[in-house]
């Protein structure tokens, strides 16, 4: 009984009970816990680089762990593209390999229109992303079909035609 009561009288009321040790109090917020992928293994956050293609548009992008912030030659994500469904065409590959919020993208895009430059700078997230953790961001990736080149371009325009396939007005005399 004497055992019982030497534990209580060495209870402090005011240190917190934890079983991995003590607690630090902070007002500052923790960083955001690394990201698991659906294999259950921890997402590794490297530096990438990489470029993306759409019809006439070329994305070369570069991946660095930070906080999220977006440059695209030299302006911010929404700066560039005003519209929020190409924003959000943009930061889906980070949406599906769970990692918002853990890379900054440096990019340079030329050619193209907003459209075609939009699709570029998702390839290029995607196989940066794709570069940085192999194992864990592929399978995601993959499956939502973010690492595959969208080959549809401009056809040609032919002989004989105005455009591709548009023939001048049929003249019956």
């Amino acid at each position: 009984m004497s055992d019982i009561t030497t534990e209580t009288e060495e209870f402090d009321p005011e240190v917190p009970i934890d079983s991995e040790g003590p607690v630090a109090y902070t007002s500052e917020t923790n960083p955001a816990p690394e990201q698991r992928a659906e294999t259950g293994r921890v997402a590794v956050i490297n530096p990438a680089g990489a470029t993306g293609r759409r019809k006439e548009a070329v994305a070369r992008v570069r991946i660095v762990p930070g906080t999220g912030k977006w440059k695209i030659n030299g302006k911010d994500l929404d700066v560039y593209f005003p519209n929020k469904v190409h924003q959000q065409h943009v930061n889906e590959p980070f949406v599906v390999a769970g990692l918002e919020g853990s890379y900054d993208v440096i990019a340079r895009i030329n050619g193209g229109g907003i459209t075609g430059q939009a699709g570029a700078l998702q390839l290029g997230v995607a196989r940066c992303l794709n570069a940085a953790d192999l194992e864990a961001n592929r399978p995601g990736l993959k499956k939502a079909g973010l690492l595959t080149r969208d080959a549809r371009i401009k056809e040609r325009k032919k002989a004989g035609l105005k455009k591709a396939r548009k023939a001048p007005q049929y003249s019956k005399r």
